[in-house]
Order: structure tokens, then C-alpha cells, then sequence
């Protein structure tokens, strides 16, 4: 089993509040976030911004394993992930993230390309990430 983590601090509360995010890789560190960042234009990032991007690159990694599975070697695929957050009722949900996919993969018939490219889709480990398992380990401190 492979673990990777990922970390955020908001310090204050509500819309006054400022968060930092992190990953273990150190490709984002103490990367801004807020109110104005996910529900506004202000700099930063958000999570919405976050799961499009692990949607669309994991995606894109499993179109590509796909593709060379069924024997072609080259090819590009280019993939962007629109993130839909709406409000319900007190707070919000995330409702929807649509693939557009580009894609260039000379011999391929149409065919062939859809089936894998639907059965990337399904079975990505982030498209599964939204019916998973969750767990919570928490600890309050002063």
C-alpha cells in the first residue's frame, strides 16, 4: 500500500480565517488558501482547484496505461477537470467534475478509444475517491 499525505492549518475562523496547505512532496508548501481564494477571485488555491487537478492528472495516467496496454506507443493526452461546488442547504457539496479530454493517438479508431477512455473515467482511483471509505483521526488542543 502506497500512503501519500497532505496538510492544511487555518488559523482564525470563517471568512476572517487563512489557511495553508502542503503536500509531502514539498510541490505546494504553505500554499495560501481562504474564503476569498475558493469563493472569490484572491490569490491562492482551493480545494475544488486541488481535486480537479488530482482528477484530471489521474485520469489522464490511467487513459495513458490504457492505451499502452492495448499496445500503442504514442500519443497525447491533454485533460482538464471542471470542479462543481453548489449550495446546499447551510453549506455546499461538491456536484460534479466534468473531463474534457483532447487527445491524440495516431492508429486508434474511435471505437476503441471511447471504451477506454469511459473505462478510465469510472475507474481512476479519484473517480472511485468519491464513493470511498472515509476515516477521521482527530485530537483538540488548546
Amino acid at each position: 500500500m502506497i500512503t501519500r499525505t497532505a496538510s492544511a492549518r487555518y488559523d482564525g475562523l470563517g471568512k476572517d480565517g487563512k489557511g495553508r496547505v502542503s503536500t509531502q512532496s514539498g510541490v505546494l508548501k504553505d500554499q495560501g488558501y481562504s474564503f476569498g481564494t475558493r469563493f472569490g477571485d484572491e490569490p491562492g488555491t482551493n480545494p475544488e482547484e486541488l481535486a480537479g487537478a488530482a482528477h484530471a492528472s489521474c485520469f489522464t495516467m490511467a487513459l495513458s496505461f490504457a492505451l499502452a496496454k492495448e499496445g500503442f506507443s504514442e500519443g497525447t493526452l491533454d485533460t482538464v477537470a471542471r470542479v462543481k461546488i453548489d449550495k446546499e442547504g447551510e453549506g455546499f457539496r461538491v456536484t460534479r467534475s466534468d473531463l474534457t479530454l483532447q487527445a491524440s493517438v495516431p492508429g486508434i479508431d474511435p471505437d476503441t478509444f471511447a471504451r477506454l477512455a469511459e473505462d478510465a473515467k469510472a475507474n481512476c482511483p479519484i473517480s472511485q475517491l468519491f464513493n470511498a471509505e472515509m476515516t477521521l483521526e482527530y485530537r483538540l488542543v488548546d
